[in-house]
């Protein structure tokens, strides 16, 4: 009864998510058919992958006839505060998580999944994380073939519009928490910050997004720990 609980909830809480990769991911199905990509190339490549930023970099490689090797050194750069987040995220599952659990994870962890995951009070289980992962993913796949093949039907001004739900999708996952605690405030402001510093300081620009987003999630997660750490009692969850 549990298992169809668990998997009721993830499934629940994978709605909004898989909403919003509908529409993110349906700019990326435009992106890839005018870049020169068959649709069935660029919905591939959605089905392999589960990042958006390392999705629009390779196709822009792709599309520049860039070097194997300059795709895969962005793709690791870009994406490789996932690992971060996996490592995060495995301390919250449960005991009877597994390797083939832990591996479907890393495969399907992305900001919002493992913004929801993280925060859920209980720890995670397989079944749980089966159920949120389902529909985020069919919404990432079929948005972008939706984009391949219907994208340039609509005019530019709406399929650009559509990028900005991912967006909204950030602001629906944070806003709730910095409600509840303002210590949470004070770090979300910290990365804020942090990141405006990397983007607009001439010299700190010149950092890469992946390599800006992992010096963010660092730095902000560090000063979290060191102001405000978490009691041993209040650590309970940890697999």
């Amino acid at each position: 009864m549990n298992r169809k609980k668990d998997f009721r909830e993830g499934f629940r809480n994978g709605i909004p998510i898989a909403l919003g990769y509908f529409f993110v991911s349906f700019t990326f199905g435009i992106m890839g058919s005018q870049s020169g990509l068959l649709w069935w190339e660029t919905v591939l490549i959605s089905m392999t992958n589960l990042t958006s930023a390392g999705q629009f970099a390779g196709v822009k490689i792709i599309a520049a006839a860039g070097s194997v090797t300059e795709l895969a050194l962005s793709q690791l750069i870009i994406n490789l505060r996932y690992a971060l987040m996996g490592i995060s995220l495995s301390q919250n599952t449960d005991e009877n998580f597994g390797t083939a659990g832990r591996a479907t994870l890393g495969f399907g962890i992305t900001d919002e999944i493992y913004a929801v995951a993280v925060n859920r009070p209980v720890p995670v289980s397989k079944i749980y994380m089966l159920g949120l992962l389902i529909l985020p993913y069919i919404g990432w796949t079929t948005g972008t073939l939706a984009g391949a093949v219907l994208g340039n039907v609509l005019p530019p001004v709406i399929s650009e519009a559509m990028g900005i739900a991912i967006y909204g999708m950030f602001i629906a996952i944070v806003v709730p928490k910095v409600k509840e605690e303002r210590k949470t405030l004070l770090i979300v402001l910290l990365a804020v910050a942090i990141s405006c510093a990397l983007r607009y300081i001439p010299v700190l620009s010149k950092i890469s997004v992946g390599f800006a987003v992992i010096i963010c999630a660092v730095l902000a997660s560090l000063a979290g720990a060191l102001l405000f750490p978490v009691p041993a009692s209040e650590e309970g969850g940890a697999a």
